[in-house]
């Protein structure tokens, strides 16, 4: 399975659910009839798509399982995902060798060893695409790092090892 998503919550009184895709444009879920639904590689429900519709950068979606909305905030903080036969194949080697949720949860580290935090997400900006990472300081307070997703920056991706490495201070 590849996480393409998460739920955020229920929508409406129909038993529609919001979506926040990993996927790198945002209609990219619209393509599969089905779903599925879990919280770990053992525990996934299939779940047939009625209808998605696109609202800002959300999803917002009706399942044909879920009728209320008692029913849909039970599907909440679930991951969505795909089964990765069903994706089309990527080139082995290269900058688009992974899919964007394929670094959801990836240590971000910078080039002195220092980490910086986990991987929550990619946004496209349209000039180009951002990592969000959640970092944990010492204190146990969280913060965001936003870091642009482009050659000057992140200087390797290493899927094998979940990091990232990154041209990055932890003071910017």
């Amino acid at each position: 399975m590849v996480v393409m998503g998460h739920v955020i919550g229920p929508f409406g009184i129909h038993g529609q659910i919001k979506i926040n895709p990993y996927t790198e444009y945002i209609d990219g879920l619209m393509d599969y009839p089905s779903w599925w639904l879990g919280k770990s590689d053992d525990q996934w429900q299939e779940v047939q798509v009625d209808d998605v519709r696109i609202s800002g950068n959300v999803l917002t979606v009706k399942l044909k399982e879920f009728d209320d909305r008692t029913q849909a905030e039970k599907l909440k903080g679930l991951l969505v995902a795909i089964p990765r036969n069903q994706l089309p194949d990527l080139p082995e080697n290269g900058a688009d060798g992974y899919y964007w949720s394929d670094l959801i949860d990836t240590e971000v580290v910078n080039l002195v060893g220092e980490k910086l935090g986990t991987v929550t997400g990619l946004l496209e900006t349209g000039a180009n695409d951002v990592l969000c990472i959640k970092r944990t300081t010492t204190t146990h307070e969280t913060h965001e790092i936003l870091i642009p997703f482009i050659e000057q920056f992140v200087i390797k991706v290493d899927l094998k090892q979940s990091q990232i490495i990154v041209d990055w201070e932890t003071d910017y």
